[in-house]
């Protein structure tokens, strides 16, 4: 999430024709990247600290277990490229265990990345930093001065699975070309569970996923001169099995009409803006999409409970 070149997120009015596009379909959506302003940072980041939300801290774990690994598979003098660059604590444990000279971090939230940067300047002052604020969905030109340096790319957080398998071959392909010749992906994939895991961890006890889902009609109120009322809508996670994939909806609790930047929207009672996907996979199965964009998998590993998977792809 975002600094550097780049933009800081759609211009209003591609935010609002997006919005709208979404909203006036026969099934209503919003994309997942508009729950990311500053507010939707902040309580993401409470999201990834609640006791139901296993992947951040799986993760992390992996990642620290498996370093050693990392630091022998990886070329010396390495740039770092991460997609959706929130924070730097997943990065951090490469630092540690690699040799690397830059850090590219590509994320949408432009305040993110500022307080990003600035911590790095303080705590890892020989990591060369290139922020770029961005969509890291769209095509991304890297810094000229990696360009010698050899890629180690990373996108964490399991985020492949919000996007559909085409779109994630696709992003996956375009991985392959933005980071050149020889280069890797380390990446985090959530692994198939019991939906009696993997509902709470996406409708957590304390309302805080409830809220960060409901921000996003917060956010439509202030830049695209809407009207809802979030007291008429719910948050609702549910389980898709024959997807394999978690589906975040916002249901209207009565029939009612939204004002959308001059246009009005009709919503059926039990109708839902559809928001997020989050498919989970078995190593098997990713690695048949990994395949089928052009990667090898090089290496996965999990933890002890097979909640979560990481791959190097090269």
């Amino acid at each position: 999430m975002p600094e550097g070149s780049g933009a800081l997120a759609p211009a209003r009015s591609d935010f609002v024709a997006e919005a709208l596009n979404g909203l006036t379909a026969p099934r209503k959506s919003l994309p997942p990247k508009f729950f990311y302003d500053d507010a939707g940072c902040t309580l993401f980041g409470a999201i990834t600290e609640l006791p139901e939300y296993y992947p951040t801290r799986t993760e992390l774990g992996i990642l620290r277990d498996i370093a050693g690994d990392l630091a022998a598979l990886v070329p010396p003098g390495a740039a770092l490229v991460e997609y959706g660059a929130s924070d730097e604590a997943k990065a951090a444990i490469l630092f540690a265990a690699l040799d690397v000279d830059a850090y590219v971090p590509i994320d949408i939230a432009h305040q993110a990345l500022t307080a990003l940067k600035s911590r790095l300047r303080w705590s890892h002052r020989a990591v060369a930093l290139h922020p770029i604020a961005a969509d890291f969905l769209a095509p991304v030109k890297l810094p000229a001065a990696i360009g010698a340096m050899p890629k180690l790319g990373f996108f964490p957080g399991s985020t492949i699975g919000n996007l559909d398998p085409p779109d994630a071959i696709a992003f996956l392909r375009q991985v392959r070309t933005t980071l050149g010749v020889c280069a890797s992906l380390l990446i985090g994939v959530d692994l198939e569970k019991s939906p009696d895991i993997l509902v709470p961890a996406y409708d957590d006890a304390a309302g805080v996923t409830a809220a960060f889902n409901l921000n996003m009609l917060t956010r439509l109120n202030r830049e695209a001169d809407a009207d809802f009322d979030l007291d008429l809508f719910a948050h609702r996670a549910v389980w898709n099995d024959t997807a394999k994939r978690i589906e975040m909806h916002l249901e209207s609790l009565v029939a009612q009409s939204v004002r959308v930047a001059g246009r009005t929207i009709r919503f059926r009672a039990g109708e839902t803006i559809h928001t997020e996907n989050s498919y989970k996979f078995s190593i098997e199965r990713f690695a048949g999409l990994a395949t089928r964009a052009g990667w090898h998998v090089a290496r996965s590993w999990t933890d002890a409970e097979r909640l979560f998977s990481v791959h190097l792809l090269s």
